[in-house]
Protein backbone atom coordinates (compact mmCIF):
# COMPACT_ATOMS: atom_id res chain seq x y z
CA UNK A 1 0.00 0.00 0.00
CA UNK A 2 1.46 3.60 -1.31
CA UNK A 3 0.06 6.90 -1.19
CA UNK A 4 -1.68 6.65 -4.59
CA UNK A 5 -3.38 2.73 -3.51
CA UNK A 6 -7.49 2.72 -3.46
CA UNK A 7 -8.25 1.44 -0.10
CA UNK A 8 -12.25 0.06 -0.07
CA UNK A 9 -14.44 0.51 2.71
CA UNK A 10 -16.37 -2.65 4.06
CA UNK A 11 -19.41 -3.73 5.10
CA UNK A 12 -19.56 -7.22 6.55
CA UNK A 13 -22.66 -9.70 7.23
CA UNK A 14 -22.61 -12.99 9.15
CA UNK A 15 -24.82 -15.40 7.47
CA UNK A 16 -26.18 -18.38 9.20
CA UNK A 17 -27.41 -21.46 7.10
CA UNK A 18 -27.04 -25.24 6.88
CA UNK A 19 -25.03 -27.66 5.62
CA UNK A 20 -24.45 -31.38 6.04
CA UNK A 21 -22.01 -32.84 8.00
CA UNK A 22 -19.61 -35.78 7.47
CA UNK A 23 -22.69 -38.42 8.66
CA UNK A 24 -25.00 -36.97 6.91
CA UNK A 25 -27.05 -34.70 9.49
CA UNK A 26 -28.00 -31.19 8.75
CA UNK A 27 -25.96 -28.41 11.05
CA UNK A 28 -26.65 -24.71 11.61
CA UNK A 29 -23.38 -23.67 10.52
CA UNK A 30 -22.19 -19.56 10.10
CA UNK A 31 -20.01 -18.06 7.18
CA UNK A 32 -18.84 -14.73 7.03
CA UNK A 33 -19.13 -12.50 4.25
CA UNK A 34 -17.76 -8.98 3.01
CA UNK A 35 -18.70 -6.35 0.45
CA UNK A 36 -16.45 -3.45 -0.83
CA UNK A 37 -17.48 0.16 -0.05
CA UNK A 38 -16.35 2.50 -2.55
CA UNK A 39 -16.37 1.67 -5.94
CA UNK A 40 -18.83 3.91 -8.58
CA UNK A 41 -22.41 2.39 -8.32
CA UNK A 42 -22.58 2.41 -11.97
CA UNK A 43 -19.63 0.43 -12.41
CA UNK A 44 -21.21 -2.47 -10.00
CA UNK A 45 -25.06 -1.76 -11.34
CA UNK A 46 -23.16 -2.61 -15.03
CA UNK A 47 -20.49 -5.56 -14.28
CA UNK A 48 -21.28 -6.46 -10.59
CA UNK A 49 -18.60 -7.50 -7.64
CA UNK A 50 -16.56 -10.90 -8.36
CA UNK A 51 -16.50 -13.42 -5.71
CA UNK A 52 -13.81 -14.94 -3.83
CA UNK A 53 -14.69 -17.66 -1.71
CA UNK A 54 -11.43 -18.23 1.05
CA UNK A 55 -11.35 -21.24 3.11
CA UNK A 56 -9.22 -20.51 6.25
CA UNK A 57 -6.23 -22.28 7.58
CA UNK A 58 -6.21 -24.62 10.69
CA UNK A 59 -7.88 -22.95 13.40
CA UNK A 60 -8.10 -25.09 17.02
CA UNK A 61 -10.49 -21.74 19.41
CA UNK A 62 -13.78 -20.63 18.19
CA UNK A 63 -12.64 -17.09 18.96
CA UNK A 64 -10.02 -17.42 15.99
CA UNK A 65 -13.24 -18.28 13.40
CA UNK A 66 -13.70 -14.92 11.20
CA UNK A 67 -17.63 -14.26 12.12
CA UNK A 68 -16.63 -14.72 15.79
CA UNK A 69 -13.77 -12.08 15.20
CA UNK A 70 -15.77 -9.67 13.49
CA UNK A 71 -18.95 -10.08 16.18
CA UNK A 72 -16.28 -9.49 18.66
CA UNK A 73 -14.11 -6.45 17.42
CA UNK A 74 -17.01 -4.93 14.87
CA UNK A 75 -13.62 -5.39 12.34
CA UNK A 76 -13.41 -7.77 9.47
CA UNK A 77 -10.12 -9.52 9.51
CA UNK A 78 -8.13 -12.16 7.47
CA UNK A 79 -7.87 -12.21 4.13
CA UNK A 80 -10.76 -9.68 3.45
CA UNK A 81 -8.46 -7.02 4.06
CA UNK A 82 -6.46 -8.07 0.98
CA UNK A 83 -9.39 -9.60 -1.11
CA UNK A 84 -12.41 -6.83 -0.39
CA UNK A 85 -10.12 -3.30 0.96
CA UNK A 86 -7.85 -3.39 -1.06
CA UNK A 87 -9.23 -5.75 -4.35
CA UNK A 88 -12.64 -5.08 -4.58
CA UNK A 89 -13.75 -8.53 -4.10
CA UNK A 90 -16.79 -9.74 -2.72
CA UNK A 91 -15.39 -12.08 -0.18
CA UNK A 92 -16.64 -15.38 1.92
CA UNK A 93 -15.88 -17.12 4.46
CA UNK A 94 -17.30 -20.23 5.76
CA UNK A 95 -16.34 -20.74 9.63
CA UNK A 96 -16.57 -24.53 8.78
CA UNK A 97 -18.78 -26.96 10.88
CA UNK A 98 -17.48 -26.75 14.47
CA UNK A 99 -17.16 -23.76 14.74
CA UNK A 100 -19.08 -19.91 14.56
CA UNK A 101 -22.87 -21.27 14.65
CA UNK A 102 -21.78 -24.81 15.29
CA UNK A 103 -19.24 -24.56 17.88
CA UNK A 104 -20.72 -27.73 19.90
CA UNK A 105 -20.44 -30.14 16.51
CA UNK A 106 -16.48 -31.83 16.25
CA UNK A 107 -14.48 -30.15 13.23
CA UNK A 108 -14.26 -32.57 10.74
CA UNK A 109 -10.64 -31.63 10.05
CA UNK A 110 -9.11 -32.07 6.48
CA UNK A 111 -12.35 -34.72 5.69
CA UNK A 112 -13.34 -33.53 2.09
CA UNK A 113 -17.15 -33.88 2.05
CA UNK A 114 -17.62 -31.99 5.30
CA UNK A 115 -15.53 -28.99 3.93
CA UNK A 116 -16.57 -28.56 0.55
CA UNK A 117 -20.53 -28.97 1.64
CA UNK A 118 -19.75 -25.88 4.36
CA UNK A 119 -17.96 -24.06 1.39
CA UNK A 120 -20.43 -24.84 -1.27
CA UNK A 121 -23.81 -24.19 0.98
CA UNK A 122 -22.34 -21.02 1.77
CA UNK A 123 -21.48 -19.75 -1.37
CA UNK A 124 -25.00 -20.68 -2.07
CA UNK A 125 -26.58 -18.88 1.02
CA UNK A 126 -24.49 -15.98 0.33
CA UNK A 127 -25.42 -15.49 -3.64
CA UNK A 128 -29.15 -15.98 -2.21
CA UNK A 129 -28.46 -13.50 0.52
CA UNK A 130 -27.31 -10.71 -1.85
CA UNK A 131 -29.95 -11.35 -3.95
CA UNK A 132 -32.43 -10.19 -1.58
CA UNK A 133 -30.72 -7.48 -0.25
CA UNK A 134 -29.68 -5.82 -3.81
CA UNK A 135 -26.12 -6.48 -3.46
CA UNK A 136 -25.19 -7.04 -7.54
CA UNK A 137 -23.21 -10.27 -7.77
CA UNK A 138 -21.81 -11.21 -11.39
CA UNK A 139 -21.22 -14.94 -12.11
CA UNK A 140 -17.61 -14.87 -11.54
CA UNK A 141 -16.25 -17.05 -8.58
CA UNK A 142 -12.28 -17.37 -7.53
CA UNK A 143 -12.51 -20.43 -4.78
CA UNK A 144 -9.32 -20.24 -2.42
CA UNK A 145 -7.81 -21.40 0.62
CA UNK A 146 -4.16 -21.76 2.70
CA UNK A 147 -3.06 -25.05 4.80
CA UNK A 148 -6.36 -26.57 5.53
CA UNK A 149 -8.19 -24.43 3.16
CA UNK A 150 -6.09 -25.07 0.34
CA UNK A 151 -7.47 -28.67 0.60
CA UNK A 152 -10.77 -27.68 1.24
CA UNK A 153 -10.71 -25.89 -1.98
CA UNK A 154 -9.57 -28.88 -4.45
CA UNK A 155 -12.36 -30.49 -2.05
CA UNK A 156 -14.93 -27.89 -3.09
CA UNK A 157 -13.79 -28.07 -7.07
CA UNK A 158 -14.47 -31.57 -6.90
CA UNK A 159 -17.56 -31.43 -5.06
CA UNK A 160 -18.83 -28.99 -8.06
CA UNK A 161 -17.54 -30.49 -10.65
CA UNK A 162 -18.65 -34.21 -9.88
CA UNK A 163 -21.63 -33.74 -8.46
CA UNK A 164 -22.47 -31.05 -11.51
CA UNK A 165 -23.42 -28.24 -9.41
CA UNK A 166 -24.87 -25.26 -10.71
CA UNK A 167 -21.95 -23.34 -9.91
CA UNK A 168 -18.79 -22.13 -12.07
CA UNK A 169 -15.40 -21.56 -11.12
CA UNK A 170 -13.36 -19.15 -13.14
CA UNK A 171 -10.02 -19.96 -11.20
CA UNK A 172 -8.92 -22.00 -8.50
CA UNK A 173 -6.14 -21.55 -6.59
CA UNK A 174 -5.50 -23.57 -3.21
CA UNK A 175 -2.19 -22.65 -1.47
CA UNK A 176 -0.15 -24.99 0.66
CA UNK A 177 -2.91 -27.59 0.82
CA UNK A 178 -2.43 -31.48 2.27
CA UNK A 179 -4.05 -32.84 -1.13
CA UNK A 180 -3.06 -36.38 -0.60
CA UNK A 181 -3.75 -37.24 3.03
CA UNK A 182 -2.33 -41.03 3.02
CA UNK A 183 1.24 -39.67 1.60
CA UNK A 184 1.02 -36.71 4.60
CA UNK A 185 -0.12 -39.47 7.04
CA UNK A 186 3.05 -42.43 5.90
CA UNK A 187 5.26 -39.08 5.99
CA UNK A 188 4.47 -37.59 9.93
CA UNK A 189 3.88 -41.32 11.27
CA UNK A 190 7.69 -42.14 10.23
CA UNK A 191 9.59 -39.71 11.86
CA UNK A 192 10.33 -39.54 15.65
CA UNK A 193 8.91 -36.56 16.90
CA UNK A 194 6.06 -34.49 15.55
CA UNK A 195 6.48 -30.49 14.44
CA UNK A 196 3.25 -29.63 15.79
CA UNK A 197 1.16 -32.33 17.66
CA UNK A 198 -2.41 -30.31 17.97
CA UNK A 199 -2.62 -30.59 13.92
CA UNK A 200 -2.17 -34.82 14.07
CA UNK A 201 -3.91 -34.95 16.95
CA UNK A 202 -6.69 -33.25 15.39
CA UNK A 203 -6.38 -35.61 12.47
CA UNK A 204 -7.07 -38.43 15.09
CA UNK A 205 -9.83 -36.73 17.00
CA UNK A 206 -11.63 -35.99 14.17
CA UNK A 207 -11.55 -39.49 12.04
CA UNK A 208 -11.79 -40.90 15.39
CA UNK A 209 -15.03 -39.02 15.52
CA UNK A 210 -16.14 -39.86 11.92
CA UNK A 211 -15.42 -43.47 11.86
CA UNK A 212 -16.68 -44.55 15.14
CA UNK A 213 -12.99 -45.67 16.88
CA UNK A 214 -12.24 -45.18 20.49
CA UNK A 215 -9.64 -42.71 20.69
CA UNK A 216 -7.33 -44.86 22.49
CA UNK A 217 -6.78 -47.50 19.21
CA UNK A 218 -4.96 -44.53 18.05
CA UNK A 219 -3.59 -41.93 20.63
CA UNK A 220 -1.83 -43.25 23.85
CA UNK A 221 -2.42 -42.14 26.97
CA UNK A 222 -2.48 -39.83 28.93
CA UNK A 223 -3.03 -38.03 25.86
CA UNK A 224 -6.62 -40.11 24.51
CA UNK A 225 -8.70 -38.84 27.52
CA UNK A 226 -7.63 -34.86 26.74
CA UNK A 227 -8.91 -34.81 22.92
CA UNK A 228 -12.56 -33.99 23.75
CA UNK A 229 -11.56 -31.00 25.81
CA UNK A 230 -8.43 -30.34 23.80
CA UNK A 231 -10.45 -29.84 20.51
CA UNK A 232 -13.75 -28.72 21.82
CA UNK A 233 -12.99 -25.10 20.66
CA UNK A 234 -11.86 -23.31 23.65
CA UNK A 235 -8.03 -23.29 23.20
CA UNK A 236 -5.55 -22.01 20.64
CA UNK A 237 -3.05 -24.67 18.97
CA UNK A 238 -0.10 -23.18 22.07
CA UNK A 239 -2.20 -24.62 24.55
CA UNK A 240 -3.11 -27.96 22.67
CA UNK A 241 0.49 -28.64 21.87
CA UNK A 242 1.79 -28.07 25.83
CA UNK A 243 -0.80 -30.75 26.46
CA UNK A 244 0.91 -33.33 24.04
CA UNK A 245 4.21 -34.75 23.45
CA UNK A 246 6.01 -34.14 20.17
CA UNK A 247 7.58 -37.69 20.55
CA UNK A 248 5.34 -39.50 17.64
CA UNK A 249 4.61 -42.85 18.59
CA UNK A 250 6.39 -45.61 20.87
CA UNK A 251 5.03 -45.81 25.04
CA UNK A 252 5.61 -42.37 25.52
CA UNK A 253 4.99 -41.33 22.27
CA UNK A 254 1.62 -39.77 20.71
CA UNK A 255 0.32 -42.26 18.54
CA UNK A 256 -0.42 -45.83 19.77
CA UNK A 257 2.06 -47.95 18.47
CA UNK A 258 0.05 -50.78 17.14
CA UNK A 259 -2.36 -48.51 15.27
CA UNK A 260 1.01 -47.14 13.53
CA UNK A 261 2.60 -50.35 12.83
CA UNK A 262 -0.94 -52.03 11.67
CA UNK A 263 -1.27 -48.31 9.33
CA UNK A 264 1.99 -48.97 7.42
CA UNK A 265 1.84 -52.77 6.67
CA UNK A 266 -2.09 -53.38 6.15
CA UNK A 267 -3.16 -52.00 2.88
CA UNK A 268 -7.00 -52.26 4.72
CA UNK A 269 -6.18 -50.27 7.78
CA UNK A 270 -9.26 -48.34 8.53
CA UNK A 271 -7.10 -45.19 8.83
CA UNK A 272 -5.33 -45.69 5.63
CA UNK A 273 -8.17 -46.73 3.81
CA UNK A 274 -9.83 -43.45 5.24
CA UNK A 275 -6.72 -41.29 4.12
CA UNK A 276 -6.63 -42.66 0.58
CA UNK A 277 -10.79 -41.73 0.62
CA UNK A 278 -10.06 -38.14 1.51
CA UNK A 279 -7.55 -36.94 -0.92
CA UNK A 280 -8.10 -35.29 -2.98
CA UNK A 281 -5.15 -35.18 -5.80
CA UNK A 282 -6.89 -38.36 -7.71
CA UNK A 283 -9.04 -36.95 -10.13
CA UNK A 284 -9.57 -34.49 -13.44
CA UNK A 285 -10.65 -30.85 -13.12
CA UNK A 286 -11.80 -29.14 -15.68
CA UNK A 287 -11.49 -25.67 -14.15
CA UNK A 288 -7.87 -24.17 -14.61
CA UNK A 289 -6.06 -24.74 -10.98
CA UNK A 290 -3.23 -22.70 -10.26
CA UNK A 291 -1.12 -24.49 -7.05
CA UNK A 292 0.72 -22.12 -4.76
CA UNK A 293 2.84 -23.32 -1.78
CA UNK A 294 6.38 -21.97 -0.55
CA UNK A 295 9.57 -24.09 -0.89
CA UNK A 296 10.07 -23.46 2.78
CA UNK A 297 7.16 -25.07 3.89
CA UNK A 298 8.46 -27.29 6.60
CA UNK A 299 4.82 -28.27 7.53
CA UNK A 300 3.27 -29.09 4.42
CA UNK A 301 6.41 -29.72 2.22
CA UNK A 302 6.46 -28.20 -1.68
CA UNK A 303 6.62 -31.55 -2.69
CA UNK A 304 2.89 -32.11 -2.06
CA UNK A 305 2.07 -29.75 -4.65
CA UNK A 306 4.60 -30.61 -7.12
CA UNK A 307 3.18 -34.42 -6.43
CA UNK A 308 -0.26 -33.17 -6.78
CA UNK A 309 -0.04 -31.56 -10.53
CA UNK A 310 1.53 -34.62 -11.28
CA UNK A 311 -1.16 -36.31 -10.66
CA UNK A 312 -3.97 -34.51 -11.67
CA UNK A 313 -2.03 -34.02 -14.64
CA UNK A 314 -2.10 -37.95 -14.77
CA UNK A 315 -5.68 -38.22 -14.18
CA UNK A 316 -6.30 -35.84 -17.50
CA UNK A 317 -6.29 -32.20 -16.12
CA UNK A 318 -5.38 -29.78 -18.85
CA UNK A 319 -4.96 -26.62 -17.02
CA UNK A 320 -2.39 -26.72 -13.45
CA UNK A 321 0.28 -24.53 -13.18
CA UNK A 322 2.20 -24.97 -9.70
CA UNK A 323 3.76 -21.23 -8.43
CA UNK A 324 6.64 -20.60 -6.40
CA UNK A 325 5.42 -17.89 -3.73
CA UNK A 326 8.75 -16.78 -3.17
CA UNK A 327 10.19 -17.02 -6.76
CA UNK A 328 6.36 -15.40 -7.85
CA UNK A 329 6.79 -12.29 -5.63
CA UNK A 330 10.84 -12.39 -5.54
CA UNK A 331 12.04 -13.25 -2.33
CA UNK A 332 15.53 -14.25 -1.93
CA UNK A 333 15.15 -16.67 0.77
CA UNK A 334 12.60 -19.50 1.56
CA UNK A 335 9.91 -19.20 3.67
CA UNK A 336 8.13 -21.51 6.42
CA UNK A 337 4.22 -22.33 6.02
CA UNK A 338 3.12 -19.46 9.07
CA UNK A 339 5.36 -16.93 7.45
CA UNK A 340 4.18 -18.12 3.73
CA UNK A 341 0.24 -17.64 4.75
CA UNK A 342 -0.12 -13.54 4.53
CA UNK A 343 2.31 -14.06 1.25
CA UNK A 344 0.37 -16.63 -0.08
CA UNK A 345 -3.01 -14.44 -0.16
CA UNK A 346 -1.21 -11.67 -1.34
CA UNK A 347 -0.18 -13.20 -4.30
CA UNK A 348 -4.03 -14.77 -4.67
CA UNK A 349 -5.38 -11.58 -4.70
CA UNK A 350 -3.10 -10.03 -7.56
CA UNK A 351 -3.87 -12.98 -9.39
CA UNK A 352 -7.44 -12.74 -9.32
CA UNK A 353 -7.13 -9.23 -9.56
CA UNK A 354 -5.14 -9.88 -12.94
CA UNK A 355 -7.70 -12.15 -14.75
CA UNK A 356 -11.01 -10.03 -13.44
CA UNK A 357 -9.32 -6.76 -15.37
CA UNK A 358 -9.21 -8.92 -18.24
CA UNK A 359 -12.53 -10.51 -18.33
CA UNK A 360 -14.85 -8.45 -16.31
CA UNK A 361 -12.44 -5.41 -17.39
CA UNK A 362 -12.21 -3.43 -13.96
Amino acid sequence: VDADTTVYGQKAYKIPYITTDEEGNEVNASGYMVVPKGLPDELIALKGYSVVSDDHGTIFSNQEALSVIASTTNSPSGSSILFTSLGGFVTLQPDYIGFGDSVGHYHPFVMKKSLANATVDFIKAAREFAQNNGINLNSQLFITGYSEGGYATLATLQKIEQEGIDMSVTLAMPMAGPYDLNRTAFGVLSQETLVEPSFMADTAYAYANAYDKEYSEIVNEPYASKLSTLFDGSKFMKEIDAELTNVTTGEEGLFNPLFVYDFANNVNNWFRVAMVANSVHTWAPKTPIKLAHCKGDEVIPYQMSEWTKANLEAYGATSVELMSIEQMLNIPVEVGHSECGALAYGLAAKVFATVRASTVGY
